[in-house]
């Protein structure tokens, strides 16, 4: 059964890897802007500036892929800005029928003008607390450490994640350009975290080899994989079919370690030739635990909805192979148990009960 774009709008989604300076609307780029006195931005007309983000993210490159984000940044600098961006982004969940996102944004990018890492924090907060109760979206909060930078900052980083961790933050991540810059050397936050008994996701496999994969897993403790495209290179493969599999894979497989797929984002950024040469299918059909995501909104031009049509037109997935992608995402969630079985089963089950009877 064909499932059109406007069906899947309506069904209940989760979203575990999307990142807050990456999902703007180019009009509220373009009103910070001018409040801010942010002179560098390409045009100021929203339907151009749109399409300027998005050709400028989709050259197949993940440090050109990143380019973009001087802007976004550039605009996020106050908390009435971040307080608006959160807010927003949760009002555009609600229309695409996300009940749960995990944003992830680095503090230290909003620091520009002088303001703290601790009100960056407190204004994203804000903004997504007042987005749950006008759309009844639930959230997590996930703080990013720079892979470029100093392990002393990533410390202070993963330091500010813990200390609002009964405020909304839920995990500690690592993200930016991989190549030359391993996990391991961000050890100390790692350790750090872990004995906070706190919560880990890792970017890693993207644009750099299973090594990365390794390392964020046996090394850093990653809870969660942040793309893990390149975890196939620890399988051999023939004809679509694994014949078998390095310790590595089999070890995610056996752990259940959840991967966070986003389709679009990694055609955009060279991490695959096509839609349809996407290690998705195969980690699907072996019962990895993978998730669905869009990483970056503004810059690929896509929602979830999108990317469930994705997967659904070029991997076949049909309403109950994306329910239970879906509640894989939930189970995956870096809440407390209790809250995601409370979604599962009272937004989640029921959602997909009432989609299929449209389908009849």
């Amino acid at each position: 059964m064909t499932l059109s774009k406007d069906f899947l709008r309506t069904i209940p989604k989760v979203l575990l890897h999307d990142h807050l300076d990456g999902g703007l609307r180019p009009q509220t780029v373009i009103e910070l802007a001018k409040n801010q006195h942010y002179t560098k931005l390409p045009t100021t007309d929203p339907g151009e500036l749109d399409i300027w983000f998005q050709r400028g993210a989709q050259r197949g490159s993940l440090p050109l892929y990143l380019e973009g984000f001087e802007h976004t940044c550039g605009v996020m600098q106050t908390e009435e800005a971040l307080e608006r961006v959160a807010y927003e982004m949760m009002e555009d969940m609600k229309n695409d029928g996300v009940v749960y996102v995990e944003t992830r944004f680095a503090p230290i990018f909003h620091t520009n003008k002088g303001l703290p890492t601790h009100k960056v924090v407190r204004a994203v907060l804000k903004g997504l607390e007042r987005g749950k109760n006008d759309f009844d979206v639930h959230y997590g909060v996930i703080i990013c450490a720079m892979r470029h930078m100093e392990p002393m900052v990533s410390l202070e980083i993963a330091e500010l994640a813990v200390e609002f961790r009964n405020h909304g933050v839920v995990g500690f991540d690592l993200a930016g350009e991989e190549g030359g810059y391993p996990p391991k050397k961000h050890i100390d936050a790692f350790h750090y975290i872990q004995r906070e008994n706190f919560n880990i996701t890792i970017h890693a496999g993207e644009a750099f080899g299973k090594e990365s994969i390794w390392q964020a897993i046996q090394w850093c403790g990653a809870h969660r994989i942040g793309h893990g495209t390149r975890l196939v290179e620890d399988m051999k493969i023939k004809e679509g079919e694994v014949l078998s599999m390095g310790t590595l894979a089999q070890y995610v497989l056996d752990k259940r370690i959840p991967i966070e797929i986003c389709l679009t984002s990694n055609l955009h950024t060279g991490a695959v030739r096509s839609i349809e040469e996407h290690p998705f299918g195969i980690l699907y059909k072996y019962k990895f635990r993978v998730t669905l995501n869009t990483d970056d909104k503004l810059m690929s031009g896509i929602t979830l909805t999108d990317e469930y049509l994705l997967a659904h037109e070029k991997f076949g997935l049909g309403i109950d192979e994306l329910e239970k992608v879906t509640i894989n995402a939930m189970k995956s969630a870096f809440i407390p148990y209790k809250d995601r079985i409370k979604i599962i089963y009272d937004v989640l089950k029921p959602g997909y009960t009432e989609a299929r009877k449209k389908l009849q």
